[in-house]
Protein backbone atom coordinates (compact mmCIF):
# COMPACT_ATOMS: atom_id res chain seq x y z
CA UNK A 1 0.00 0.00 0.00
CA UNK A 2 2.72 2.21 0.45
CA UNK A 3 3.92 2.34 -3.16
CA UNK A 4 0.77 3.47 -4.22
CA UNK A 5 0.31 6.07 -2.16
CA UNK A 6 2.76 8.20 -4.08
CA UNK A 7 1.61 7.04 -7.43
CA UNK A 8 0.65 10.42 -10.33
CA UNK A 9 -2.08 8.62 -11.50
CA UNK A 10 -4.09 5.73 -10.68
CA UNK A 11 -2.77 2.07 -11.11
CA UNK A 12 -3.54 -0.51 -13.43
CA UNK A 13 -5.64 -2.92 -12.54
CA UNK A 14 -5.55 -6.73 -13.21
CA UNK A 15 -8.68 -6.88 -14.49
CA UNK A 16 -7.79 -4.55 -17.10
CA UNK A 17 -11.65 -2.30 -16.59
CA UNK A 18 -9.04 1.07 -16.59
CA UNK A 19 -6.90 -0.05 -19.34
CA UNK A 20 -7.65 2.60 -21.28
CA UNK A 21 -7.74 5.43 -19.19
CA UNK A 22 -4.47 4.05 -17.70
CA UNK A 23 -2.78 3.93 -21.37
CA UNK A 24 -3.73 8.15 -21.34
CA UNK A 25 -2.83 9.07 -18.22
CA UNK A 26 0.79 6.79 -18.22
CA UNK A 27 1.58 8.55 -22.34
CA UNK A 28 0.99 12.06 -20.86
CA UNK A 29 3.54 11.11 -17.92
CA UNK A 30 5.72 9.58 -19.79
CA UNK A 31 5.97 13.22 -22.19
CA UNK A 32 5.84 15.18 -19.15
CA UNK A 33 9.18 13.37 -18.07
CA UNK A 34 10.26 13.32 -21.88
CA UNK A 35 10.35 9.49 -22.31
CA UNK A 36 7.51 9.48 -24.52
CA UNK A 37 9.68 7.85 -27.16
CA UNK A 38 10.71 4.71 -24.85
CA UNK A 39 7.12 3.37 -26.07
CA UNK A 40 7.23 4.10 -29.59
CA UNK A 41 8.50 1.28 -32.52
CA UNK A 42 11.74 2.32 -33.31
CA UNK A 43 12.68 4.79 -31.21
CA UNK A 44 16.48 5.89 -30.43
CA UNK A 45 16.10 6.64 -26.41
CA UNK A 46 19.19 5.58 -24.11
CA UNK A 47 19.69 3.37 -21.63
CA UNK A 48 19.18 5.43 -19.03
CA UNK A 49 16.20 6.71 -20.24
CA UNK A 50 14.53 3.21 -20.68
CA UNK A 51 15.41 2.31 -17.08
CA UNK A 52 13.13 5.36 -16.21
CA UNK A 53 10.21 4.55 -18.26
CA UNK A 54 10.54 0.83 -17.09
CA UNK A 55 10.33 1.98 -13.50
CA UNK A 56 7.38 4.99 -14.31
CA UNK A 57 5.08 2.06 -15.90
CA UNK A 58 6.10 -0.58 -13.00
CA UNK A 59 5.46 1.61 -10.78
CA UNK A 60 1.67 2.18 -11.58
CA UNK A 61 0.83 -1.64 -11.75
CA UNK A 62 -0.84 -3.58 -9.53
CA UNK A 63 1.54 -5.53 -7.00
CA UNK A 64 0.41 -9.03 -9.12
CA UNK A 65 0.83 -7.70 -12.79
CA UNK A 66 4.15 -6.13 -11.10
CA UNK A 67 5.17 -10.03 -10.60
CA UNK A 68 3.57 -11.15 -13.71
CA UNK A 69 5.77 -9.21 -16.14
CA UNK A 70 9.16 -9.14 -13.47
CA UNK A 71 11.83 -9.74 -16.08
CA UNK A 72 10.81 -7.64 -18.56
CA UNK A 73 13.53 -4.48 -18.48
CA UNK A 74 12.09 -2.89 -22.04
CA UNK A 75 9.04 -0.41 -21.39
CA UNK A 76 8.11 -0.74 -25.14
CA UNK A 77 7.55 -4.37 -24.63
CA UNK A 78 5.89 -3.96 -21.60
CA UNK A 79 3.80 -1.72 -23.23
CA UNK A 80 3.12 -4.65 -25.94
CA UNK A 81 2.38 -7.32 -23.62
CA UNK A 82 -0.01 -5.24 -21.74
CA UNK A 83 -1.46 -3.82 -24.96
CA UNK A 84 -2.11 -7.89 -25.96
CA UNK A 85 -3.56 -8.48 -22.79
CA UNK A 86 -5.71 -5.64 -22.49
CA UNK A 87 -7.11 -3.74 -25.76
CA UNK A 88 -9.79 -6.10 -25.99
CA UNK A 89 -11.45 -3.73 -23.87
CA UNK A 90 -12.18 -1.46 -26.29
CA UNK A 91 -14.79 -3.89 -28.20
CA UNK A 92 -15.97 -4.31 -24.49
CA UNK A 93 -16.56 -0.40 -23.66
CA UNK A 94 -17.28 1.26 -26.73
CA UNK A 95 -20.58 -0.85 -27.46
CA UNK A 96 -21.79 0.24 -23.99
CA UNK A 97 -20.77 3.61 -24.57
CA UNK A 98 -22.73 4.10 -27.49
CA UNK A 99 -25.50 2.54 -26.29
CA UNK A 100 -25.78 5.36 -23.59
CA UNK A 101 -25.35 7.58 -26.05
CA UNK A 102 -28.51 6.34 -28.12
CA UNK A 103 -30.53 6.79 -24.74
CA UNK A 104 -28.94 9.82 -22.69
CA UNK A 105 -31.68 12.28 -22.56
CA UNK A 106 -31.53 15.64 -20.80
CA UNK A 107 -34.87 15.60 -19.81
CA UNK A 108 -34.47 12.37 -17.54
CA UNK A 109 -31.70 14.73 -15.45
CA UNK A 110 -32.81 17.00 -12.61
CA UNK A 111 -30.36 19.36 -13.01
CA UNK A 112 -28.02 20.59 -16.02
CA UNK A 113 -24.41 19.68 -13.74
CA UNK A 114 -25.90 16.27 -13.77
CA UNK A 115 -26.46 15.82 -17.15
CA UNK A 116 -23.35 17.22 -18.12
CA UNK A 117 -21.59 15.00 -16.10
CA UNK A 118 -22.97 12.28 -17.43
CA UNK A 119 -22.50 13.06 -21.27
CA UNK A 120 -18.94 14.11 -20.91
CA UNK A 121 -18.28 10.40 -19.55
CA UNK A 122 -19.59 8.64 -22.47
CA UNK A 123 -17.95 10.93 -24.60
CA UNK A 124 -14.64 10.38 -22.89
CA UNK A 125 -15.14 6.58 -23.35
CA UNK A 126 -16.19 6.81 -27.15
CA UNK A 127 -12.70 8.79 -28.04
CA UNK A 128 -10.54 6.22 -25.60
CA UNK A 129 -12.01 3.88 -28.05
CA UNK A 130 -10.95 6.13 -31.22
CA UNK A 131 -14.74 7.76 -31.89
CA UNK A 132 -15.32 11.21 -33.12
CA UNK A 133 -17.65 13.03 -31.25
CA UNK A 134 -18.52 16.28 -32.35
CA UNK A 135 -19.53 19.60 -30.82
CA UNK A 136 -22.59 19.81 -33.25
CA UNK A 137 -22.99 16.27 -31.98
CA UNK A 138 -23.35 16.78 -28.68
CA UNK A 139 -25.42 20.11 -29.43
CA UNK A 140 -27.80 17.69 -31.43
CA UNK A 141 -27.83 15.05 -28.82
CA UNK A 142 -29.29 17.79 -26.21
CA UNK A 143 -31.93 20.29 -28.68
CA UNK A 144 -33.47 16.91 -29.60
CA UNK A 145 -34.02 15.45 -25.86
CA UNK A 146 -35.58 18.77 -24.56
CA UNK A 147 -38.74 17.56 -22.81
CA UNK A 148 -41.68 18.33 -25.23
CA UNK A 149 -43.38 21.00 -22.70
CA UNK A 150 -40.12 23.13 -22.99
CA UNK A 151 -40.51 22.88 -27.28
CA UNK A 152 -40.62 26.49 -27.33
CA UNK A 153 -37.35 26.93 -25.03
CA UNK A 154 -35.63 24.72 -27.46
CA UNK A 155 -36.22 26.59 -30.42
CA UNK A 156 -34.94 29.62 -28.94
CA UNK A 157 -31.69 27.91 -27.75
CA UNK A 158 -31.40 26.56 -31.48
CA UNK A 159 -32.17 30.18 -32.60
CA UNK A 160 -29.37 31.62 -30.75
CA UNK A 161 -27.08 29.68 -33.09
CA UNK A 162 -24.07 28.27 -30.79
CA UNK A 163 -21.10 27.24 -32.70
CA UNK A 164 -19.69 25.00 -29.77
CA UNK A 165 -21.38 23.32 -26.82
CA UNK A 166 -19.31 24.68 -24.19
CA UNK A 167 -20.79 27.80 -25.22
CA UNK A 168 -24.24 26.55 -24.66
CA UNK A 169 -24.03 24.35 -21.71
CA UNK A 170 -22.58 27.34 -20.32
CA UNK A 171 -25.56 29.73 -21.06
CA UNK A 172 -28.24 26.60 -19.65
CA UNK A 173 -26.30 26.42 -16.60
CA UNK A 174 -26.50 30.19 -16.23
CA UNK A 175 -30.44 30.05 -16.93
CA UNK A 176 -31.05 27.33 -14.32
CA UNK A 177 -29.34 29.23 -11.39
CA UNK A 178 -31.66 32.36 -12.28
CA UNK A 179 -34.28 30.11 -11.83
CA UNK A 180 -33.81 28.60 -8.91
CA UNK A 181 -32.49 32.15 -7.18
CA UNK A 182 -36.75 33.22 -8.43
CA UNK A 183 -38.16 30.30 -7.12
CA UNK A 184 -36.23 30.47 -3.56
CA UNK A 185 -37.35 34.18 -3.45
CA UNK A 186 -40.93 33.95 -4.20
CA UNK A 187 -40.77 30.73 -1.20
CA UNK A 188 -39.49 33.52 1.20
CA UNK A 189 -42.56 35.64 0.13
CA UNK A 190 -45.02 34.51 -1.88
CA UNK A 191 -46.69 37.60 -3.45
CA UNK A 192 -48.77 40.08 -2.52
CA UNK A 193 -47.51 39.57 0.88
CA UNK A 194 -45.99 42.50 3.12
CA UNK A 195 -42.51 42.56 4.14
CA UNK A 196 -41.46 41.73 7.53
CA UNK A 197 -41.24 45.23 9.92
CA UNK A 198 -37.70 46.34 9.83
CA UNK A 199 -35.51 46.25 13.47
CA UNK A 200 -35.46 49.97 14.31
CA UNK A 201 -39.40 50.21 13.19
CA UNK A 202 -39.79 47.28 15.92
CA UNK A 203 -37.62 48.63 18.52
CA UNK A 204 -39.69 52.24 18.25
CA UNK A 205 -42.90 50.56 18.20
CA UNK A 206 -41.77 48.93 21.81
CA UNK A 207 -40.29 52.10 22.88
CA UNK A 208 -43.85 53.63 22.50
CA UNK A 209 -45.83 50.87 24.28
CA UNK A 210 -43.70 51.22 26.99
CA UNK A 211 -43.86 54.39 27.71
CA UNK A 212 -47.46 54.18 27.28
CA UNK A 213 -47.62 51.87 29.98
CA UNK A 214 -46.14 54.41 32.38
CA UNK A 215 -49.16 56.88 32.14
CA UNK A 216 -51.53 56.74 35.73
CA UNK A 217 -54.43 58.41 35.73
CA UNK A 218 -55.72 60.48 38.85
CA UNK A 219 -59.13 60.67 40.79
CA UNK A 220 -61.06 62.91 38.36
CA UNK A 221 -60.23 60.29 35.73
CA UNK A 222 -57.03 62.65 34.14
CA UNK A 223 -54.17 61.08 32.88
CA UNK A 224 -50.59 61.78 34.69
CA UNK A 225 -46.97 61.01 33.17
CA UNK A 226 -44.25 60.52 35.00
CA UNK A 227 -41.10 59.54 32.78
CA UNK A 228 -40.19 56.38 31.32
CA UNK A 229 -39.46 53.92 33.88
CA UNK A 230 -40.38 56.21 37.16
CA UNK A 231 -43.74 55.73 38.82
CA UNK A 232 -44.80 58.23 41.68
CA UNK A 233 -47.32 58.27 43.96
CA UNK A 234 -50.96 59.69 44.05
CA UNK A 235 -51.10 63.15 45.54
CA UNK A 236 -54.47 62.97 47.07
CA UNK A 237 -57.21 64.89 46.60
CA UNK A 238 -56.53 68.40 46.39
CA UNK A 239 -57.92 71.41 48.53
CA UNK A 240 -60.93 73.02 46.41
CA UNK A 241 -60.38 76.68 48.31
CA UNK A 242 -57.03 76.54 46.94
CA UNK A 243 -57.63 75.15 43.51
CA UNK A 244 -60.51 78.06 43.35
CA UNK A 245 -58.14 80.55 44.25
CA UNK A 246 -55.39 79.29 41.49
CA UNK A 247 -57.87 79.18 38.76
CA UNK A 248 -59.80 82.89 39.76
CA UNK A 249 -55.79 84.14 39.24
CA UNK A 250 -55.09 82.55 36.27
CA UNK A 251 -58.22 84.10 34.83
CA UNK A 252 -57.02 87.18 35.71
CA UNK A 253 -53.68 87.14 34.08
CA UNK A 254 -54.99 85.79 30.88
CA UNK A 255 -57.33 89.03 30.81
CA UNK A 256 -54.49 91.45 31.49
CA UNK A 257 -52.69 89.64 28.85
CA UNK A 258 -55.17 90.63 25.94
CA UNK A 259 -55.78 94.06 27.15
CA UNK A 260 -58.92 93.43 27.62
CA UNK A 261 -59.01 95.24 31.04
CA UNK A 262 -57.25 98.49 32.29
CA UNK A 263 -55.79 99.34 35.55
Amino acid sequence: MSNISNLDFSALKVSGENYLQWTLDAKISLRSKCLGECIVEGNNASEKENSRAIMIIRHHLMESLKEKYLTIENPLELWTELNMRYDHQRTVILPKAIYDWTHLRIQDYKTVDEYNSALFKIVSKMKLCGEIVTDKQMLEKTFSTFHASNVLLQQQYREKGFKTYGEFISCLLLSEQNNELLMRNSEMRPPGSKPLPEAHNASEETKEVNEANHVQHDNHGRSISFGRGRVRPDPGPKDPTRTRRLTLLNYVIFVLCKGSIVI
